[in-house]
């Protein structure tokens, strides 16, 4: 298009996301129409192969800038002390990925790296992305490393211009590696100014949620499914993930089905943020934790399809086993720990799945193994220690106690001690069958073929006839 044409393009909220399937393919190279079969069902594996790439290739380019080939560690010191509050025989060992050695400080890493090298191929000058920051800094790195331009669209304030300062932290961390940072206020414009920013500047689209970034995780899973045989000759028992948008279970997922860890349990987690709205004005700054919470878990994990790409790669309960819970003061509590008897300092979001690791550990035998499949970076604004400050300073009462007594954007209770880090299940039925409740919005059940029940089946890890049978109590 040219920049007379741009000048005369109708850009209202409306017509803007009408062209979100053109805007697309033209930043990516991939037209999503091509795999769909209905409203509901898609041809997923076909376009999971449509990136080109073997799993020898992603390892290969993401060696190339610095990602993969993370370290696992046992963490010996917690598992002694999970132990020393266990039932007889139990306590699993606790080994933990350690995903802040890559480049840029997360596992998200994995996931920019084959957007940016995808990019360069293509030919594109830069790479966009909208995230709340850990994504960002990765794309932001790996486009420094690949030559190319970066924009990061985040949203960092409520409407009184404040900012908490992890997202303002990671903001820092955009700019750092050469990042043009957009910095919004809450709101539903995030994916909007994406769209624009894609469609003005002709750049790849390097979203969290297309098969590229899945497929870089997967090299995640294959990993510590290897360093796991290693070093205890069996596969992982469990392997927890934090779960937000659903790509870091998902890629994880499916490099452990690579490594054909076919017994291994998935465990989602997220921080309990019941009651707290992700887009209200007076929420925003009332919660800690600005990724690995229900209010992107949840509604993630029960209809992928509601971001910036037609159809999302990442389908969590495609792959997940069981789905934990815990508190904020839990991971606060943990994350210390974690400082204070393995020596290793890491951000309190990267601890999440950490803290559901010592409530399974406590119900395992001592000879199995559960995996906490990744750490990210800290420092600055992404300590526990600011985001309970910037919590006081917010009207949230913080005190040490029974974390039962936690309420999200009213209070953070630190527990006292080890066994009252007990986290919860989320309810798998209630998520599948909202899960079924999304797609009956999105094709009345009447409508639905052969192909809808079996995409609906694999998409909730569920057997057709279960799906049949659910659909009724519809």
């Amino acid at each position: 298009m040219s920049q007379g044409d741009a000048g005369h393009r109708d850009n209202s909220y409306a017509a803007v996301m009408a062209r979100k399937n053109e805007i697309m393919k033209a930043s990516m190279g991939m037209d999503y129409d091509d795999f769909v079969q209905s409203p509901i069902a898609f041809d997923y594996e076909r376009m999971m192969r449509q990136t080109g790439y073997s799993h020898e290739d992603i390892v290969r380019i993401q060696a190339e800038t610095k990602v993969g080939n993370t370290p696992l560690f046992e963490l010996r010191n917690l598992t002694e002390l999970v132990r020393s509050v266990s039932p007889a025989g139990k306590g699993a060992r606790i080994l933990v990925k350690d995903e802040a050695a890559n480049a840029s400080g997360s596992f998200k890493a994995r996931r920019a790296a084959i957007s940016a090298f995808e990019a360069k191929k293509k030919g594109y000058n830069g790479i966009i992305a909208a995230t709340s920051g850990n994504y960002g800094a990765a794309v932001a790195s790996q486009a420094a490393q690949r030559g190319l331009k970066c924009i990061i669209v985040q949203e960092v304030f409520d409407s009184r211009y404040v900012g908490q300062p992890e997202i303002v932290e990671k903001g820092r961390a955009c700019e750092a590696y050469g990042a043009e940072v957009m910095k919004l206020s809450v709101g539903p414009e995030l994916f909007y100014v994406l769209l624009r920013a894609l469609e003005d500047t002709g750049f790849f689209n390097a979203s969290l949620y297309t098969p590229f970034g899945i497929r870089g995780v997967e090299t995640l899973g294959t990993e510590l499914a290897a360093q796991v045989r290693a070093q205890f000759g069996r596969e992982p028992d469990a392997v927890v993930a934090t779960h937000a948008g659903g790509g870091n279970l998902t890629g994880t997922a499916r490099g452990l089905l690579l490594a054909d860890c076919k017994n291994t349990r998935v465990v989602a987690c997220s921080v309990d943020l019941g009651g707290l709205h992700m887009a209200s004005d007076h929420d925003f700054n009332r919660k800690s934790f600005t990724t690995g919470h229900t209010g992107f878990g949840v509604p993630f994990a029960t209809w992928p399809d509601r971001v910036d790409v037609p159809r999302n790669a990442a389908r969590s309960l495609r792959y997940m086993d069981e789905y934990q819970l815990v508190t904020q003061g839990e991971v606060f509590y943990v994350t210390e720990l974690l400082t204070k008897l393995e020596g290793l300092e890491r951000g309190p979001a990267g601890n999440i799945s950490l803290t559901a690791a010592v409530t399974l550990a406590r119900g395992m035998d001592r000879d199995q193994v559960v995996v906490v499949q990744e750490t990210e970076y800290t420092g600055a604004g992404k300590h526990h220690n600011s985001q309970l400050s910037f919590a006081r300073a917010n009207g949230v009462e913080v005190r040490r106690g029974d974390p039962d007594g936690n309420v999200p954007g009213k209070t953070i209770v630190i527990p006292e001690s080890i066994d009252q880090v007990r986290g919860k299940p989320q309810d798998m039925e209630r998520l599948r069958l909202s899960y079924l409740k999304n797609a009956a919005k999105a094709l009345p059940v009447a409508e639905w073929s052969a192909v809808d029940y079996a995409f609906v089946a694999l998409d909730l890890k569920q057997p057709e006839s279960w799906v049949r049978q659910a659909v009724k109590k519809l």
